[in-house]
């Protein structure tokens, strides 16, 4: 059962990895990573199907003969960091998404920040990126209801660490199921999650 919330809830005292790579190359990286890692510990890895199909998805063959895994991609566009007023903290396939609505109206205010690994939490990575944009407001971004995904864990184990900043939530309302059952009601749901997000 691929529920992030469920294994979130069972991360604690550095028991395993949990993670939800955005690119081929990342993936490689991480499993990479975990078989040459000593002890070597569960690593939970979340891919969602929808990604294999996707152009943007992919990665050079650069990325895989160099680098290492990242647990945290910074916003590679260019951006001034001054000038930017929101920053998207996100992880998946929802960066596409987003990705995709900013390629059709650019809005140099927004910057996104992918999240490659849940657990352990790479905070002082996050901070690390997240403090170059001072000025901006910091959003998480799901696809999943409120009540499920990665944000009760961001908002009770990663919130608490940002060096004082919060964070807002945009995702769909909570719900009782994973999904509404229908194309057309997932889809108005999905495009006013990515209006909310990329409206500043």
């Amino acid at each position: 059962s691929s529920r992030i919330e469920r294994f979130l809830q069972m991360c604690a005292q550095d028991n395993m990895i949990v993670s939800r790579p955005s690119t081929p190359a990342s993936y490689f990286h991480l499993l990479r990573r975990q078989a040459y890692a000593r002890p070597r510990k569960p690593l939970i890895v979340f891919t969602p199907k929808a990604m294999l199909r996707l152009r943007g998805a992919t990665s050079p063959v650069e990325a895989f003969t160099g680098g290492r895994f990242e647990p945290v991609l910074d916003d590679d566009r260019g951006l001034d960091r001054s000038a930017v007023k929101r920053v998207l903290v996100h992880s998946g396939k929802v960066h596409w998404d987003l990705r995709a609505e900013l390629e059709k109206n650019p809005n140099p205010e927004i910057a996104l920040v992918r999240l490659e690994q849940y657990y352990p939490a790479p905070i002082e990575e996050l901070n690390a990126v997240l403090d170059t944009y001072p000025d901006a407001e910091l959003y998480w971004v799901q696809d999943e209801p409120e009540n499920q995904g990665a944000w009760p864990f961001i908002a009770l184990e990663v919130v608490k660490h940002l060096h004082g900043r919060t964070i807002r939530r945009v995702s769909r309302a909570a719900a009782a199921s994973t999904a509404t059952g229908s194309p057309k009601v997932h889809a108005r749901e999905q495009a006013a999650i990515l209006e909310k997000a990329l409206t500043v």
